[in-house]
């Protein structure tokens, strides 16, 4: 067991590969006083706008407040919400030399209407279509590229088209051949994709979504059966499932560990599973206990909730909650 400053100072010295869907998380804020004269709904009065990185990208912006160094290698458009989230990246230094951009191709926008603290509305304009064969090919030499470097390799997959199995194996077995862990923050259309993986990290309802469960087959001692089970048909070294206001399950190795939720005042829970898989990841490139991994990774998921919007992580209060919790 590492104490929380070796932890923080460890995290400084990692760089990670994230790669995966890249997008846009858009906001509109403003204030409701009246309802419509055209139909009931109600009229949003903006008092501002705001763009922030979103999906892989805001793992990237994860990665970054925890003081490691984030290498992405993604595919965008060739439109305005591409140049976006390029020009996104360069404001916070990280080198956009791993993105693709493909033509013809829509970068993902997700707009949120906010009025006070409650959404009213989120307006989607996005593809799912899987990215051509050519786009694959180049993401594969952008990962050639920079593999050596890096100390761990996270998939984030939003299911939009970025990731499909064959590249997804050919990633898994680069890393492997260069003893680097891999992550995985998955979504149902390449659920059964990742074999061979480090570690894959669903949420409750991903787990059972994806194995075609009902909610009583997860209840009690068959949630960790079924993870374990899950664990060894596909080769994973772990399965790491997060479980909302129950907290986090963690089978890793040859321990399995249950970690309560910290109670807090929920503002959003969007972008949590983001910063989960980050801190995992980085908790993972370090060699740390499975119960370590999970209770910081609990830890970090459960603060961003108490903000509004997707944010990434602060890493000098996660250290001060894991100080007064972990230790």
């Amino acid at each position: 067991m590492k104490t929380v400053n070796d932890i923080f100072k460890g995290f400084s010295q990692l760089q990670v590969l994230v790669i995966g869907d890249l997008m846009i998380d858009a906001y509109t804020w403003g204030k409701v006083s009246r309802i419509s004269p055209e139909a009931p709904v109600p009229v949003v009065q903006v008092i501002k706008k705001e763009a922030r990185l979103g999906g892989a990208g805001n793992v990237v912006m994860n990665i970054a407040s925890l003081g490691a160094k984030p290498w992405v290698v993604s595919v965008v458009g060739d439109d305005e919400a591409g140049e976006l989230v390029k020009s996104l990246l360069e404001k916070e230094g990280i080198a956009t030399t791993g993105i693709v951009e493909e033509k013809g191709r829509t970068t993902s926008i997700k707009e949120r209407v906010i009025a006070g603290s409650q959404q009213l509305l989120r307006v989607d304009s996005e593809t799912d279509k899987l990215v051509q064969e050519s786009s694959t090919a180049e993401l594969l030499n952008k990962v050639n590229a920079c593999i050596k470097e890096v100390d761990v390799v996270i998939f984030e997959d939003y299911d939009k088209g970025v990731l499909h199995e064959s590249f997804i194996q050919e990633v898994i077995t680069l890393a492997r051949e260069h003893g680097i862990p891999t992550v995985v923050d998955p979504k149902k259309r390449n659920f059964f994709s990742y074999r061979g993986a480090t570690l894959f990290k669903p949420n409750l309802h991903e787990l059972r979504d994806g194995l075609g469960l009902f909610p009583e087959d997860l209840e009690g001692q068959k949630l960790q059966e079924t993870v374990h089970g899950f664990k060894v048909s596909q080769g994973f070294e772990g399965v790491f499932v997060t479980l909302s206001e129950k907290g986090v399950l963690m089978d890793l190795g040859n321990e399995q560990v249950r970690i309560p939720a910290h109670i807090r005042q929920i503002a959003d829970v969007s972008g949590a599973g983001d910063t989960v898989i980050s801190i995992a990841a980085c908790a993972l490139a370090l060699d740390l206990p499975a119960r370590q991994i999970a209770s910081l990774a609990n830890l970090g998921g459960g603060l961003v909730c108490e903000s509004l919007g997707v944010v990434p992580i602060d890493k000098e209060l996660l250290k001060r909650e894991a100080e007064s919790h972990l230790m």
